[in-house]
């Protein structure tokens, strides 16, 4: 049964129904700032410095995504400086660096967006875990993420910070793993546990998981059931190499670690079981074909 003022169709944040394809698609340059709060339901709302306002304008106008970030169960008092941290997860090698900074004269963002680390920032080579508890945003963040947040820190100390909204409510708790921008959702303090170890391993569980934010969603549906027919969990074993779309049917060449693969999708409805929103629907895709491809050899002609 439905949790009482949650809006969300059963199965949502259990891992009943499918997450596979839903991560978000305009992050592909990260930008994250402690404020401990507290947070409105749109960053633009929320009552912080004009230098950390400033912050987040400049990066969304460049598609940079902003995030504000807080270490969980604690809401530590503003020190000097404004801490960020910034991410490439476009890049060959995706990134994570970290930095103070005295305004944001001190962050160069047009050298994020070219893939380099800005001088103000220092490369980290741990990975960070965002864990959603953007209350005002949607109560279920706060209510399924604090716990998981805390939990997850335990294991992880220094690692895992809660932050404000990072798309996909219904998939609730949600955990973010940077650099490389992967996306989690329905997760439960096991699963969580599970996938950050994992992705520290330099893998993914596909269990839950929602995709590489960054890329449109049937490359992402893609990557997935290239992932589930060969078996490749290795975090860079698999990514769409080309793509076309003729209506809502994609076709992508997707590279995994031993074969190329042709895979067709197409968008799908899901008819969700009768929680609070009877007849919910959900959009996934479906495998329409999924074929290995042999590698061409040219013979050279003979010289005469």
């Amino acid at each position: 049964m439905a949790v009482k003022g949650c809006e969300h169709p059963l199965g949502c944040h259990t891992g009943g129904l499918p997450t596979f394809a839903s991560a978000t698609v305009g992050a592909r340059f990260w930008l994250l700032i402690e404020h401990s709060g507290p947070w409105a339901s749109h960053l633009e709302d929320c009552n912080l410095p004009q230098e950390v306002h400033t912050l987040i304008k400049r990066a969304t106008s460049l598609g940079i995504r902003p995030q504000l970030i807080r270490r969980p169960g604690r809401r530590n008092p503003a020190g000097t400086g404004i801490h960020v941290m910034v991410a490439d997860s476009t890049a060959a090698e995706p990134w994570l660096a970290e930095g103070v900074i005295a305004g944001p004269d001190d962050l160069d963002m047009d050298a994020l967006m070219a893939g380099v680390v800005p001088e103000s920032c220092i490369l980290v080579s741990e990975p960070v875990f965002l864990v959603c508890t953007h209350a005002k945003r949607n109560a279920c963040c706060a209510r399924i993420g604090l716990p998981l947040a805390r939990s997850l820190a335990e294991v992880l100390p220094d690692r895992v910070w809660e932050t404000s909204h990072v798309g996909g409510d219904r998939y609730a708790a949600n955990l973010v793993c940077l650099p490389h921008g992967l996306y989690y959702g329905s997760m439960s303090q096991a699963a969580a546990i599970a996938a950050a170890n994992a992705y520290r391993s330099g893998e993914v569980i596909l269990d839950r998981f929602r995709g590489r934010a960054g890329i449109p969603e049937p490359l992402q549906a893609a990557e997935h059931f290239v992932r589930a027919h060969t078996g490749e969990l290795s975090v860079g074993g698999v990514a769409v190499e080309s793509s076309r779309s003729d209506g809502d049917t994609t076709e992508a060449i997707v590279r995994g670690s031993e074969a190329r693969f042709r895979v067709v999708v197409e968008p799908m409805t899901l008819t969700t079981p009768c929680g609070t929103a009877c007849a919910d629907t959900i959009t996934t895709y479906r495998l329409v074909a999924l074929d290995r491809l042999v590698p061409v050899r040219y013979a050279t002609p003979a010289l005469t």
